[in-house]
């Protein structure tokens, strides 16, 4: 699994954007497949910053009704990357 896969998209919602703001941590979907490890080296290469700790959670599908049909949304997993002391946050977390 290459870096570009193991990243899925970064997310930007309130509570991330807060955590970037308080301590440095920027938050990721990532493939579900992607350990601690390979969500480290993917963030350290692709953005040149150095990671200090990664925290993943697999978060369940919610159950979602369209009329007399209910379906479930996919499984994912989220990851909060917490960089090292010095160290600017991407771009793409600036709000």
């Amino acid at each position: 699994m290459n870096h570009y896969e193991v990243l899925v998209r970064p997310i930007i919602t309130e509570k991330a954007v807060d955590a970037k703001e308080a301590g440095n941590i920027i938050c990721f979907q990532v493939h579900p497949d992607a350990n601690k490890t390979q969500i480290r080296q993917a963030v350290e290469k692709l953005f040149q910053v150095k990671v200090a700790e990664v925290r993943t959670l697999t978060t369940e599908g919610k159950l979602r009704r369209r009329g007399r049909f209910a379906g479930y949304r996919p499984d994912w997993k989220k990851a909060y990357v917490k960089l090292k002391p010095g160290q600017k946050a991407p771009e793409f977390a600036e709000i």
